[in-house]
């Protein structure tokens, strides 16, 4: 991880709420998923330990290589950073190709400098779910991604809809504008409603 200043008024509360998205159980089912995909990974099970594990993008590349044959064509062992960043960015292309959105991914320094783990483990759970659908022929991570529930209505059935008023319009049962002013108006104030 870099040498950050850990920073102080709202860097410091914004931080502070990161830290307290961060959910070892995900984590620990991130790890676990990734070591039943990719047999030689052998990551440790340990609280905070998917930072040092994934941060070279060795695995993360192996990984695209098992859900999407040939995706990453060089996977560079080098432990220089631009390289080890260049894996991890080669695994989002992968995944966005795969089908995930920007919104579930991280960015490459959210990983690199173990700045926001929790979109990290967000991310990989978000790919676990895709490959539930798109690869159902490898171990699955998390709850199953909703689809599709397309429902078929008869043009009888339409028609009672339209005739039917839903309680979200509201009702207009006892609305009316008897003794409202016209705006702009004053109030208009009488000598019979004075008491003296």
């Amino acid at each position: 991880m870099a040498d950050r200043p850990k920073g102080y008024g709202m860097t410091a509360e914004l931080n502070a709420k990161k830290d307290a998205k961060f959910d070892t159980q995900l984590e620990l089912e991130a790890i676990n998923w990734i070591n039943a995909v990719v047999t030689d990974a052998c990551l440790p099970t340990v609280e905070r330990s998917l930072e040092e594990s994934l941060r070279n993008g060795v695995v993360l590349c192996k990984l695209a290589n098992i859900i999407v044959p040939g995706s990453v064509k060089k996977i560079n062992e080098s432990k220089m950073a631009f390289k080890m960043m260049e894996n991890i960015g080669k695994f989002l292309e992968m995944c966005e190709g795969f089908g995930l959105t920007k919104t579930d991914l991280f960015q490459t320094v959210d990983l690199y400098e173990g700045v926001n783990m929790p979109q990290v483990i967000n991310g990989i759970h978000a790919l676990g779910r895709k490959v539930q659908i798109k690869r159902p022929d490898l171990p699955s991570l998390g709850p199953k991604e909703s689809g599709e529930n397309k429902r078929e209505f008869t043009e009888e059935q339409l028609q009672e809809g339209k005739k039917t008023i839903g309680l979200q319009m509201g009702s207009n049962k006892g609305a009316s504008q008897a003794g409202q002013t016209p705006y702009g108006l004053g109030r208009q104030i009488e000598k019979t409603n004075l008491k003296t």
